[in-house]
């Protein structure tokens, strides 16, 4: 019997995970204080799910988060109209209600105390695009 792998500690350690540079989507597309779910294909001939993540926009500022709930490991929907939000506020998992802050991610209650959204680092570009921020 083998053991599951480790939870992922950071964006880059979760399946499928894409290089820096890739593009996520564009500003336009993300209303101010819209929370959007996003999913990059997997590789070709890989089954399964492919990389999703969370853009969410207040103003000029976006911030992406790996779609992901802390406590349980499963996206906080299933679709779009199931996201639970409060623009610029807070983001919550619609299976068992944890509640994650806007701003960074971190638990703001239930069940994922000690724990956060992974955030992945995004920069806007001059063309409006949203891109994973380059590696340090």
């Amino acid at each position: 019997m083998s053991t599951p792998p480790p939870d992922p500690q950071h964006w880059h350690q979760v399946p499928h995970a894409p290089a820096p540079g890739t593009v996520l989507g564009t500003l336009p597309a993300v209303a101010d204080g819209q929370a959007l779910m996003q999913e990059l294909p997997p590789p070709t001939g890989t089954p399964g799910h492919g990389f999703r993540y969370l853009l969410l926009r207040s103003g000029a500022e976006v911030k992406a988060y790996v779609n992901r709930c802390a406590h349980f490991g499963v996206p906080l929907a299933a679709r779009q109209d199931q996201l639970i939000f409060q623009a610029h506020t807070s983001l919550s998992c619609n299976v068992h209600y944890a509640r994650y802050r806007w701003s960074d991610g971190t638990c703001a209650g239930g069940e994922c105390e000690g724990v956060g959204l992974l955030p992945i680092p995004v920069v806007v570009d001059v063309q409006g695009r949203i891109c994973i921020a380059p590696s340090p």
